[in-house]
Protein backbone atom coordinates (compact mmCIF):
# COMPACT_ATOMS: atom_id res chain seq x y z
CA UNK A 1 0.00 0.00 0.00
CA UNK A 2 2.76 2.28 0.77
CA UNK A 3 4.04 2.02 -2.64
CA UNK A 4 0.76 2.29 -4.50
CA UNK A 5 0.33 5.28 -2.52
CA UNK A 6 3.72 7.02 -2.88
CA UNK A 7 4.38 6.08 -6.83
CA UNK A 8 0.59 7.17 -7.63
CA UNK A 9 -1.80 8.76 -5.18
CA UNK A 10 0.51 11.47 -4.16
CA UNK A 11 1.55 12.13 -7.69
CA UNK A 12 -2.35 12.21 -9.18
CA UNK A 13 -4.85 14.82 -9.20
CA UNK A 14 -6.40 14.37 -6.06
CA UNK A 15 -8.99 17.78 -6.42
CA UNK A 16 -11.84 15.91 -6.78
CA UNK A 17 -12.89 12.70 -5.63
CA UNK A 18 -14.60 11.82 -8.90
CA UNK A 19 -10.94 12.98 -10.36
CA UNK A 20 -9.61 9.91 -8.01
CA UNK A 21 -12.15 7.48 -9.01
CA UNK A 22 -11.09 7.95 -13.18
CA UNK A 23 -7.75 7.85 -12.15
CA UNK A 24 -7.92 4.76 -10.60
CA UNK A 25 -8.38 2.16 -12.96
CA UNK A 26 -5.31 3.19 -14.56
CA UNK A 27 -3.32 3.51 -11.33
CA UNK A 28 -3.92 -0.27 -10.36
CA UNK A 29 -3.66 -1.52 -13.95
CA UNK A 30 -0.03 -0.45 -13.86
CA UNK A 31 0.90 -1.17 -10.71
CA UNK A 32 -0.03 -4.82 -11.96
CA UNK A 33 1.07 -5.39 -14.99
CA UNK A 34 4.10 -2.79 -15.27
CA UNK A 35 5.55 -2.46 -11.39
CA UNK A 36 8.27 -4.48 -10.36
CA UNK A 37 8.43 -5.95 -6.66
CA UNK A 38 11.45 -7.27 -4.62
CA UNK A 39 9.04 -9.77 -3.23
CA UNK A 40 8.11 -11.08 -6.16
CA UNK A 41 11.57 -11.60 -7.74
CA UNK A 42 11.22 -7.82 -9.44
CA UNK A 43 8.45 -8.93 -11.05
CA UNK A 44 5.01 -7.25 -11.75
CA UNK A 45 1.97 -9.41 -10.10
CA UNK A 46 0.76 -10.40 -13.19
CA UNK A 47 3.71 -11.60 -14.61
CA UNK A 48 4.41 -13.12 -11.05
CA UNK A 49 1.44 -14.71 -11.15
CA UNK A 50 1.16 -15.83 -14.97
CA UNK A 51 4.37 -17.68 -14.51
CA UNK A 52 3.02 -19.47 -11.69
CA UNK A 53 -0.01 -20.84 -13.94
CA UNK A 54 2.28 -21.55 -16.17
CA UNK A 55 4.16 -23.77 -13.84
CA UNK A 56 1.41 -25.22 -12.52
CA UNK A 57 0.04 -25.84 -15.91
Amino acid sequence: MKTFKRDYVWLGDLSKVERVREQLVGWFEDYNENALHKALKLKSPRQYRRELQIRAG
